[in-house]
């Protein structure tokens, strides 16, 4: 498979930007946002677990009544797609041997043969002093998500705006996600920009190469 050409990909991402405003009419088509579900899918996350679910909102007016608990960003509403980003709660044994038996079914691995990589994995996230930032480091993970996400989005011609300008434990509340051990950390907001959004024709800032990048 051809790699796309360098000039091309940092052209999408000097077009892409924080979407202030998007267009309600434009919906992203079928096929699009097909690809971009497997995007949220095939984001790498340390060890493989996966410790994450993302939702994705299409419902108008569960949308509109997340506006509320947004600090009033229309986005969530008039966007073509939404997607929250949420950790799975207090990961521990249950999901470890879950993605060993995924492991197992995928590549054909006999279970004792993954007996050491579990037994690495509990030490580090369940039985360590790491523990206690166990949701922090779940955190970390779906940012990965939300980053490889975007940059895909912006491939694609596909607006879109991280937003963690929320409320979690009301939207957890407003998804039922505390029933699924599942917490809200930051949500995006995915379709196509308003003509009418003056931000989309501003210069984009950013420090020069020589202040963010050290070669040595």
């Amino acid at each position: 498979m051809l790699p796309i050409p360098a000039p091309q990909l940092v052209g999408q991402l000097r077009w892409r930007y924080a979407t202030k405003a998007f267009d309600p009419a434009r919906t992203i088509p079928p096929e699009t946002w097909q690809a971009l579900e497997e995007i949220l899918v095939l984001t790498p996350s340390s060890f493989g677990l996966q410790p994450w679910k993302f939702l994705v909102l299409t419902d108008p007016a569960l949308r509109e009544a997340l506006v509320a608990h947004s600090w009033g960003q229309r986005q969530v509403a008039d966007c073509s797609h939404f997607v929250v980003f949420a950790i799975r709660r207090d990961l521990g044994e249950a999901e470890i041997d879950a993605h060993l038996a995924r492991v197992s079914e995928v590549r054909g691995t006999p279970p004792a043969q993954l007996a050491g990589y579990r037994s690495m994995m509990m030490g580090s996230l369940v039985e360590g002093p790491f523990r206690p930032q166990i949701n922090e480091w779940a955190t970390r993970q779906a940012y990965i998500a939300l980053g490889s996400f975007m940059t895909a989005a912006a491939l694609l011609g596909v607006d879109t705006c991280p937003m963690e300008g929320l409320e979690p434990a009301k939207y957890d509340e407003a998804l039922g996600l505390a029933a699924t051990g599942h917490a809200t950390v930051v949500a995006c907001a995915a379709g196509y920009r308003a003509a009418t959004d003056r931000y989309a024709a501003l210069p984009k800032v950013r420090f020069p190469h020589a202040r963010v990048i050290e070669r040595r």
